[in-house]
């Protein structure tokens, strides 16, 4: 099972830096990176809620599945 992380894609779309993003959620930006990165195990519903909510995006946009 392979999870794709599309949040690079979003950022770039919405001309934000990952910095910004990070700021405007509420978490570091070394976190906002292992999640770009898609090393991160998880994420919180209330992260994911907040960079939609940053981004004007759905979860869909950000999150990809991927057979491997």
């Amino acid at each position: 099972m392979a999870i794709i992380v599309n949040l690079d894609i979003m950022l770039a779309t919405r001309k934000m830096r990952s910095k910004e993003l990070a700021e405007i959620i509420g978490i570091t930006s070394a976190n906002l990176s292992v999640l770009k990165s898609g090393k991160a195990k998880a994420i919180r519903f209330s992260t994911l809620e907040a960079i939609c909510k940053a981004l004007d995006c759905q979860p869909a946009d950000i999150l990809e599945y991927q057979e491997d």
